[in-house]
């Protein structure tokens, strides 16, 4: 939408890091079981912008399990409202921490 936009047209960066941690959460909180919260954002590298009306498709994919964390790796990729072509747009990894009622980190099921 507009209001997501910096004055050249192209959605603001945090816009797509708020989207790319949803997808990142989804096989975080399958995981685990339950609660997660994200602890970290590594290696994010924007290759190309995405201009309003773009079409963007979010890929997570886990990356490594550990004792109460799941890191998962995310990609947006972009296709323009008038073509067929995809591009990638955007990457990164998130590390997610498996959390009980208490908001403390929580082994994930075996």
């Amino acid at each position: 939408m507009p209001a997501d936009t910096n004055p050249e047209g192209d959605i603001f960066g945090g816009w797509l890091l708020a989207q790319m941690d949803l997808a990142g959460a989804t096989p975080a909180f399958d995981l685990a079981h339950g609660r997660c919260a994200t602890v970290a954002v590594d290696a994010m590298v924007f290759h190309q912008p995405v201009s309003v009306g773009d079409e963007v498709s979010l890929y997570a994919t886990v990356v490594r399990v550990g004792r109460t964390s799941v890191r998962v790796k995310v990609e947006a990729w972009k296709r323009p409202r008038t073509g067929q072509d995809v591009t990638r747009v955007t990457e990164g990894v998130f590390t997610y921490v498996a959390i009980d009622a208490d908001r403390k980190p929580r082994p994930l099921p075996v």
